[in-house]
């Protein structure tokens, strides 16, 4: 959250290791989302209501400027209880203490519900004179966003219908919803509601974030309905195609904008996290947005990422023929922001389009950067070692469809995993790191 120009992150956090368990709510602070200074855990175990963990929540400021923590937290019979917490003292600009009111928990689910299943409250919105939350959950394999809503923002009721369940889904994961602006890339509050806004909601399943856009409807059903064209399920819309779990948006009043943050991973899959332990890594703030499309959500790196860019190396009319690389020297480090532009004389020998093709990443496996197409593949090889036994490619695509040209845009990790996991072993040394442009 943002709060009296500082940016707030807290995050789960095991202050005994890089393993799952002990979880407390971990609080960093910032003034460009760039730079953090880390203070002591926000919330830890320590009532009742949250003796057995404090879990995944989220942050509310409401109008008088006053923030108030939402979270999940594990009572003495392993049920999962909403709670809230707020500031010890508004006065501290880092607001370092938070304190759990005795009136907590405030959310729990009744007889007819799953109480091991039911967590990860929302940021908290006000249309009329309710607030909102969404609580996620599921029944047997249905997904369930509840719907809860209250007039003071500590007594809260459950509405008679949830905001949006799908079959076959399980449960849903750390559930998000806000809302996006049909023109422009400006931010809403999440309160925002009008004739000129759409919804997006977003849920998480082992690894991956999933969301649809659609239209919400407070005053008369309170439902959430996904647009048409949307698959409402696990083979919809991702936020990312790689490693990005658990993600959340805030609305930034600074800049009006909507930063989207998630964790990534150090290991490729669930099972790596289970073998060699969990470890999550934050992955860089982004800005989000509608397409003008309306199709789809569009991501950028947030501006104060720029801060970052150190030595600036430029290449300019180099001409690729098929099979060869051309090296991006000067570039060691394990991070590089790339701005790079092809091109093609002609997409004649473009391949034709499957229409059966509707999986991307499918796709990807199908086509992946060794297979030789018409146009293409053709990008970056990033992270190479000096042979190039080892790289991750990111490379793209050309095909000719029905009434226009496609492109597939693909990133493929499974190349660096053995590298990355043998040059981390005792007494290895760490791999020289290239750039490499790709035909």
């Amino acid at each position: 959250m943002y709060y009296n120009g500082i940016y707030h992150l807290f995050y789960q956090y095991n202050p005994k290791g890089a393993v799952w368990g002990n979880i407390v709510w971990a609080h960093s602070v910032s003034k460009d989302m760039v730079n953090w200074e880390a203070l002591e855990p926000a919330i830890y175990p320590s009532e009742s209501f949250d003796i057995n963990g404090c879990w995944s929540g989220s942050a509310t400021v409401l109008p008088e400027n006053k923030p108030v923590i939402f979270y999940t937290g594990i009572d003495p019979n392993q049920y999962q209880v909403q709670n809230y917490a707020v500031p010890e003292n508004l006065s501290d600009p880092y607001l370092r203490k938070w304190v759990k009111p005795a009136d907590n928990p405030i959310v729990v689910a009744d007889e007819t519900m799953n109480k091991t299943a039911f967590r990860d409250p929302t940021t908290a919105w006000k249309i009329g004179g309710h607030w909102r939350m969404v609580v996620a959950s599921r029944r047997k394999q249905r997904g369930i966003a509840y719907l809860y809503r209250s007039r003071g923002f500590r007594k809260w009721v459950k509405a008679k219908h949830p905001l949006h369940s799908v079959p076959n889904t399980g449960m849903f994961e750390c559930a998000d919803f806000f809302p996006v602006s049909l023109s422009g890339d400006t931010g809403l509050d999440n309160s925002a509601f009008g004739p000129n806004v759409k919804h997006v909601l977003s849920l998480d399943l082992t690894r991956y974030e999933y969301y649809t856009i659609g239209s919400y409807f407070p005053e008369a059903r309170d439902k959430y309905v996904v647009g048409k064209g949307f698959v409402d399920g696990w083979n919809g819309l991702r936020f990312d195609y790689g490693n990005f779990y658990a993600s959340k948006t805030f609305f930034d009043p600074s800049k009006n904008r909507r930063i989207l943050w998630g964790w990534t991973n150090e290991s490729d899959t669930a099972q790596d996290d289970v073998q060699k332990g969990w470890a999550g890594l934050q992955a860089i703030p982004r800005k989000v947005w509608l397409d003008p499309s309306g199709k789809q959500l569009l991501q950028w790196p947030i501006e104060e990422i720029e801060t970052l860019r150190g030595q600036n190396v430029q290449l300019s009319n180099q001409e690729l023929k098929s099979g060869e690389h051309i090296e991006v020297k000067a570039i060691t480090a394990a991070q590089a922001d790339v701005d790079i532009t092809f091109s093609i004389p002609n997409l004649d020998k473009a391949e034709p389009f499957d229409p059966s093709w509707t999986n991307a990443q499918d796709l990807c496996g199908l086509k992946g950067s060794t297979v030789q197409g018409g146009v293409g593949p053709f990008g970056l090889l990033t992270l190479a070692s000096e042979k190039l036994e080892e790289y991750t490619p990111v490379f793209f695509r050309v095909f000719t469809g029905l009434y226009k040209h496609v492109v597939l845009l693909c990133s493929d990790s499974g190349r660096l995993i053995t590298r990355w996991w043998r040059v981390s072993g005792p007494g290895e040394k760490h791999a020289s790191l290239r750039e490499y442009i790709h035909w």
